[in-house]
């Protein structure tokens, strides 16, 4: 359950929407079966396995850094450690673009989604420019005045956004609201 609904009946309500196009139709749509999850680890990778129900019968790989929380809980998938800190740290988010070149062409996903922070900007842009893949953007639950850093940078190249409250991301296109994670 994910905001009071069943996974696959998000599947039923909208769908994956690419530049202006419409919301209706599935946004975890059972065509991708290759998912690559993208986060930092802590809040953003616990908000990102509430999909779990939904990962179970997919292909997933996660790219998040090599934490002792992490570790722990991304063991049952194929998982890429990535270059942390990122704040202030330059060298790691090269580290972390070229990481993600290698990882995308390695694991050739269906769909990339995630809830932050800094690794997923190299991932939405060359998933979506170099591997037109499509992009779901997860907005943090207790985001709810104003858009994340990381919602505006990847702004321009994500094809859903999915939001858990009606007041996140108000009045950007290609959003859908599912209600709070938790």
């Amino acid at each position: 359950m994910l905001g009071g609904q069943n996974h696959e009946s998000l599947g039923q309500e909208h769908q994956y929407a690419s530049h202006g196009e419409s919301t209706e139709g599935p946004v975890l749509s059972l065509r991708w079966e290759k998912v690559l999850l993208v986060c930092s680890s802590g809040g953003h990778l616990d908000q990102l396995l509430v999909l779990e129900p939904w990962l179970n019968n997919r292909d997933v790989a996660i790219a998040t850094f090599n934490k002792l929380d992490a570790a722990s809980r991304v063991g049952r998938w194929r998982h890429y450690w990535l270059c942390w800190p990122t704040n202030r740290r330059v060298w790691n988010n090269l580290r972390n673009l070229f990481k993600a070149g290698w990882i995308l062409r390695k694991e050739k996903p269906d769909l990339i989604v995630s809830t932050g922070a800094a690794p997923a900007v190299p991932f939405f842009y060359l998933g979506r420019i170099f591997w037109q893949k499509p992009t779901i953007f997860v907005e943090c639950f207790d985001r709810v005045g104003r858009p994340t850093l990381t919602a505006w940078l990847v702004r321009p190249v994500t094809s859903l956004f999915v939001c858990q409250g009606q007041s996140q991301l108000a009045g950007w296109p290609r959003r859908v609201d599912i209600g709070p994670s938790r």
